[in-house]
């Protein structure tokens, strides 16, 4: 009781260093674990082989999602600087200018937005940008691979697993708030 009457507060700078932390702590834990579920999912008539892949799609699908959800729970300036400083950090870590980023975070987005379509539900975003990104149409029975389309209930295990990898605002704010 005591901890969420005295919650630790936060300037919008640290918790972009804690967002951007937790993301990547997030992807490097749980990439090897997606892989393995991908690789044993019943929807593929063969493993998919990826071996050659590395984590480099699925840390752009976290980060637009979780980008995405900013604006759910912050309003609109305050949104606009936290995504600021988080692409800044990104864009530092990965050695790359803010510039740069922006654009291949754009480029994501409008990925995810592409093969989504007509949804706007971002989960399911997730999951279907894992299934393009890792080449998954391959390893399809025939009707799915034909239609170039991922197996319904590929999609639906999928959305459960990517859940996991989206923030969760509510546990933070219970913990933590934010200091103007």
């Amino acid at each position: 009781m005591l901890k969420t009457l005295f919650r630790r507060k936060l300037s919008d700078e640290q918790l972009a260093n804690v967002f951007v932390n937790a993301m990547l702590d997030c992807v490097d834990k749980g990439f090897d674990e997606v892989v393995e579920l991908i690789k044993e999912d019943p929807a593929f008539v063969t493993v998919p082989n990826l071996e050659n892949y590395s984590d480099g799609h699925f840390t752009m699908i976290v980060i637009v999602a979780n980008l995405s959800f900013l604006s759910d729970h912050f309003d609109a300036q305050q949104c606009a600087d936290l995504e600021n400083l988080i692409k800044e950090k990104f864009a530092d870590i990965f050695g790359m200018t803010k510039d740069v980023f922006d654009e291949h975070l754009n480029n994501y987005k409008k990925f995810m937005a592409r093969v989504n379509h007509p949804s706007k539900n971002m989960h399911y975003a997730m999951s279907k940008g894992m299934f393009h990104k890792y080449q998954l149409n391959d390893y399809q029975d025939g009707y799915f691979k034909k239609m170039k389309c991922p197996n319904p209930l590929f999609l639906k295990r999928m959305d459960e697993v990517m859940d996991s990898f989206v923030w969760n605002w509510d546990a933070f704010f219970k913990r933590y708030k934010m200091v103007g």
